[in-house]
């Protein structure tokens, strides 16, 4: 599989696209809006503890608490009082590579049903200081979720500052390299501390451990001196920005090259990786040809696709991708795929087509969260069998934690995946100002029925009979299309009030004001439900 990765960079917008065999698979943007704060560390306080819910949340500093779940709370941090018992983890069995969530223990298998946790006791109180590190972004209404399973990543090594145990990444398969690999870490260990030996070092050489040890190891004592200094809440430290993590994380053996279309950018990813990995720096390429990148790449039309509700097929088929605060349902089409053969046939492959192009939209989307995809019907248990399989084995590619089941009677299918941050689309849309991101507005007779409302208000109360009223120039031409008795005339006659109509830009299709002629004032909210 080919595998490149292209940096766009216009203004203060930086895009990082991932393709494997010249397809989109992963876009990161960058903006100085929307600041990465996953692998954040700060001094926060507790701000109230919940065993009813078994967490606590955590004040950090923001406009919402963190929130600490107890099963995120680390069992080593006698300095902050975060005691408790817990299962030992087998670090070498139970983790993977992946950035700051290498250091979350992940299940053995990504089929297997989540464990019901018993219930536990933390010594917790209101107002003790802890140090909490971000896992999750804010989501909607939702704050920032933290741990006190603090992790630092590095190239080659992910620091566990508050656990002495060592793990080596399953994606390193070699027994012998794993041998090897354990035996040199423990060997430049200092006492008390863990770590994970990320993918990337596979078969580097020891020096290269070492400058990227000191490095993690200068980084947490600069942490602990500022805990001591600080009061909280307080930032401790900051992880990379969004572009520098991407090459941190994911310029691996199985990446062919880096291509930047900003010098400065370019010279400052090529310094990182001289020093870290100097034998990939000549796979650092500057773009520089007249074409924008991403347009001579294929990317951006692909990025439009982010940004639709709906997503075709080769066959004629289609997907429709409804994403919603607590989950995003996907839907399955047939569209224009010819029924000349059998059914069952027909919507086998379209539904082998559709989870392909779903895994990778998923993926693209940075969907998170739980994922319910209703395929088209079909009968035979074999052929559900098959797409639960397809679905497995495109999964494979996906760095976030997930859970597929099989699917249901109905043909629906369950996923759950890992959310550390909002989805991608959130990074290029806003919610529509008028219909709030519900993309529905009031209908225009539904609009005149509020005013006829607001009217009789104003009529039962006020003796006033001369009002202007400002509403969307839509929402004007409604009102006064006809050439004699328009629907304003009708209102006139019907509340004996001289009405004049006039179109204002600023308002929102579904909003109008009243301004009374007398006071030569607002006075829609005088007379409002």
């Amino acid at each position: 599989m080919k595998k490149e990765i292209l940096i766009n960079s216009v203004g203060n917008e930086i895009r990082i696209a991932i393709t494997e065999d010249g397809k989109l698979a992963e876009l990161f943007v960058e903006t100085p809006e929307k600041e990465r704060m996953v692998g954040d560390i700060y001094l926060g306080k507790v701000a109230k503890v919940m065993p009813g819910i078994q967490a606590a949340f955590i004040d950090i500093g923001m406009q919402q608490d963190g929130f600490l779940h107890f099963s995120d709370i680390s069992d080593s941090q006698d300095d902050y009082n975060a005691m408790l018992d817990d299962d030992e983890v087998d670090l070498d069995d139970e983790h993977e590579d992946g950035g700051n969530e290498a250091a979350v223990a992940r299940p053995k298998s990504a089929e297997r049903k989540p464990r019901v946790e018993r219930r536990r006791e933390v010594n917790l109180t209101k107002g003790q200081e802890i140090i909490v590190q971000v896992t999750k972004e804010p989501v909607a209404k939702k704050g920032v979720r933290v741990t006190s399973q603090v992790s630092l990543p590095g190239r080659f090594l992910v620091l566990l500052p508050f656990d002495g145990k060592v793990g080596i990444s399953k994606k390193i398969s070699s027994f012998k390299e794993r041998r090897r690999l354990r035996k040199l870490v423990r060997s430049i260990l200092p006492q008390g501390f863990g770590v994970i030996v990320r993918t990337n070092a596979e078969n580097q050489d020891e020096k290269l451990f070492l400058n990227d040890l000191e490095t993690l190891l200068k980084n947490w004592r600069d942490i602990e001196a500022s805990a001591k200094e600080e009061n909280p809440p307080a930032l401790l430290y900051k992880d990379m920005a969004t572009t520098s993590s991407v090459i941190r994380d994911l310029f691996s053996e199985q990446v062919e090259r880096v291509v930047v279309d900003d010098k400065k950018l370019f010279r400052e990813i090529k310094s990182y990786v001289k020093v870290v990995s100097p034998d990939m720096a000549e796979r650092i390429e500057f773009y520089n040809d007249r074409a924008p990148i991403f347009d001579s790449a294929g990317v951006e039309k692909e990025i439009a696709t982010l940004l639709s509700r709906k997503v075709w097929l080769k066959s004629g088929g289609y997907i429709i991708v409804e994403q919603t605060e607590a989950m995003t349902v996907i839907d399955v089409n047939s569209g224009r795929y010819a029924a000349k053969q059998d059914q069952e046939l027909n919507s086998m492959r379209t539904n082998l087509e559709a989870a392909r192009e779903i895994c990778r939209q998923i993926r693209l989307r940075d969907l998170g969260g739980i994922i319910v995809i209703d395929f088209i019907d079909i009968q035979d248990e074999r052929n559900k069998r098959k797409i639960y399989d397809e679905m497995k084995k495109e999964f494979k590619r996906d760095r976030s934690k997930h859970t597929i089941l099989p699917l249901t009677e109905f043909c629906l299918m369950q996923i759950t995946r890992q959310r550390a941050r909002q989805s991608v689309i959130h990074s290029f849309t806003e919610p529509c100002p008028t219909c709030g991101g519900s993309g529905m507005i009031q209908s225009k007779t539904t609009i005149l029925s509020n005013i006829e409302r607001w009217l009789r208000r104003f009529r039962s109360e006020s003796s006033e009979w001369r009002l202007r009223l400002r509403v969307s120039p839509s929402m004007a031409e409604y009102l006064v299309n006809a050439k004699i008795f328009n629907r304003k005339n009708r209102l006139v006659f019907r509340f004996r009030t001289l009405l004049r109509v006039e179109e204002d830009k600023s308002l929102p299709v579904d909003e109008f004001q009243f301004i009374s002629v007398k006071q030569d004032k607002d006075i829609t909210t005088e007379f409002l439900n």
